[in-house]
């Protein structure tokens, strides 16, 4: 929003903004961390299998080493030599490399958690674009990844250099030992190097995760007219909910307009209520309410049934027992059945007596309203 561009990002991100921005992969991540988990245990498998993997160096040279003169000369022989080498080779490593792969995939999870999402995967050409990936470089994130840099360097090469002062003389010893032992005790002292140097990057991983961790939280941090316009949008917009409550209450108004002509009788205040009723005399039934109102729609009501002949009758106390006890559409309830079978009586004898031309009748006097349904 325009409005917003000028407003501090001064608040934390609600859990919308968290849960929106994990939905697009904008999650906290430390490479680092991952590079140093990768690297400690890749030198936990050579401390722990290195013995074996050595015994087995040995034992392929020896079977590759040692042949005789006719099967060198024996190109079918050579192939099954090699298919031999290639299969004993794969039983070394791929132990090893099932659980880097199970490493590589869990690593992450410990930051962030885990997240799969097409759009991260999906190629963005415009990030090989040098021009705009010029300001990166310049920025805080690109000086903090030069300083995590220029600290993983210096951290290996310091303890690099200590390290190989201190098993020089054990290098040097290596070719005064016989092959079998040579080749185990070298894969021994690669294998304690490795765990070494590596443990030396837990310094950078230290340093780097809690800096991911700030910088995912500043980034996600929301100004008070964001966090306004998401509650606005999760709530709904004030101006629309009204709109459509009026646009159903139009609806609904419409719709009860339309079955006042349908109506047997219109019970009235006689000028503040109106209340139409409609008695299916086959079904057995109680009289339904079909519409009511009051004021201004109750006039409408009124008019309307003038035009379609539907008779009126005053009865106040009814007609304001009606009006709060009975929703449209619904029955009248049992305590008014006596009140309204009096005004139903009239309605009757009324319309008898336009067909036959005889003597209206009086309208009912003194309709008696139980004391619960009474309204002031």
């Amino acid at each position: 929003m325009a409005e917003d561009s000028g407003q501090e990002k001064s608040e934390e991100p609600t859990q919308k903004r968290l849960d929106d921005a994990k939905k697009k992969g904008q999650i906290a991540r430390s490479r680092e961390l991952n590079t140093f988990v990768m690297l400690i245990v890749s030198a936990w498998l050579l401390m722990s299998q290195g013995g074996q993997v050595g015994a087995g160096l040995i034992t392929m040279m020896k079977n590759n080493f040692h042949v005789s003169r006719e099967v060198i000369f024996e190109p079918l022989t050579t192939v099954v030599f090699l298919k031999q080498a290639m299969h004993d080779g794969l039983l070394l490593i791929v132990p090893l490399m099932a659980v880097l792969t199970v490493t590589a995939i869990i690593a992450p999870i410990a930051l962030g958690g885990w997240i799969f999402n097409m759009e991260t995967i999906a190629p963005k050409f415009d990030k090989l674009d040098p021009i705009k990936g010029l300001p990166k470089l310049f920025s805080v994130n690109g000086l903090v990844e030069l300083l995590k840099a220029s600290l993983k360097i210096t951290l290996v090469g310091l303890v690099g250099w200590l390290l190989f002062n201190s098993i020089f003389a054990e290098l040097l010893g290596l070719s005064s030992e016989p092959m079998e032992q040579a080749v185990i005790h070298a894969v021994k002292l690669i294998a304690h190097s490795f765990l070494i140097l590596s443990g030396a990057l837990i310094l950078v991983a230290a340093i780097d995760v809690p800096y991911q961790l700030h910088k995912h939280s500043t980034d996600l941090k929301m100004s008070l007219q964001e966090i306004k316009d998401e509650h606005k949008e999760a709530e709904g917009s004030p101006e629309i909910k009204a709109r459509i409550r009026r646009t159903q209450m139009e609806m609904a108004q419409n719709r009860m307009m339309k079955e006042v002509p349908n109506a047997d009788v219109i019970i009235t205040n006689p000028s503040h209520y109106a209340i139409a009723l409609k008695y299916d005399q086959t079904s057995g039934a109680a009289p339904i309410l079909v519409a009511k109102g009051v004021d201004l729609i109750a006039a409408h009501i009124r008019n309307i049934a003038i035009e379609a002949n539907v008779p009126l009758v005053a009865a106040p106390p009814l007609a304001r027992a009606l009006y709060y006890s009975t929703e449209l559409d619904n029955e009248i309830p049992q305590g008014l059945y006596l009140a309204v079978a009096q005004v139903l009586a009239y309605i009757f004898q009324l319309k008898e007596a336009y067909k036959t031309h005889g003597t209206k009748p009086a309208p009912p006097k003194d309709i008696k309203v139980p004391s619960e349904f009474k309204q002031e």
